[in-house]
């Protein structure tokens, strides 16, 4: 997604919270080179579903090669014609791809000043686009800072009506290794972020 840099205090928990849109975006948009297993195996986590989840991802992302979760994305993602898991809004809520849910999702994009990036050709409904997506709402990365509300609409609206489904989905994939701690710390994640937007609501 194209965005606009702003200088703009962020607090150290935002700032947590981005980092980890951002990140399991980043995993999910494309298969993890070196040096990005490399920081994932440096990871550590707490006692917590995400934290035991972020334990098992580093522990995997030390035993396995590059090429290899090259070759698991693309079983999962790609596949002969298709992959193992279609990762779109529009497929998990209808059960087909660019739907209205991809029509909705490109209306509050433009009201939230959000492009898609020249380089990118896929639909903006898929899971890695969406949680980028957030990771810059929160950071400002589009212009400014948006609303802990605006985050919550948006959200509820495209990530926590399917996301937590996608995840588990991918956690126990036929194809996932690598991306099977992946999707539970997703799924662990998804349930912090709705809990934490319903308290806030609240």
């Amino acid at each position: 997604m194209n965005a606009t840099k702003t200088d703009i205090e962020i607090t150290e928990e935002d700032r947590l919270r981005a980092d980890m849109y951002n990140f399991l975006g980043l995993l999910l948009a494309r298969p993890p080179g070196k040096p990005i297993l490399d920081q994932t195996a440096a990871l550590t986590g707490d006692g917590s579903d995400m934290g035991e989840a972020i334990n098992a991802m580093a522990r995997v992302a030390k035993a396995t090669r590059a090429a290899a979760v090259e070759s698991e994305f693309m079983a999962l993602f790609i596949g002969l014609g298709r992959g193992e898991l279609l990762p779109y809004a529009s497929f998990y809520l209808t059960g087909f791809l660019n739907e209205k849910p991809l029509a909705m999702l490109r209306g509050d994009m433009t009201n939230l000043r959000i492009s898609r990036a020249a380089n990118v050709f896929e639909p903006e409904d898929n899971i890695a686009s969406l949680l980028e997506m957030m990771g810059g709402m929160i950071l400002g990365r589009f212009g400014e800072v948006v609303s802990v509300k605006q985050q919550a609409a948006f959200f509820n609206k495209h990530i926590g009506s399917w996301a937590e489904h996608f995840f588990a989905d991918l956690e126990s994939a036929k194809s996932s290794v690598f991306y099977a701690p992946v999707g539970s710390a997703g799924k662990a994640f998804m349930e912090i972020e709705r809990e934490a937007f319903r308290m806030d609501a609240g």
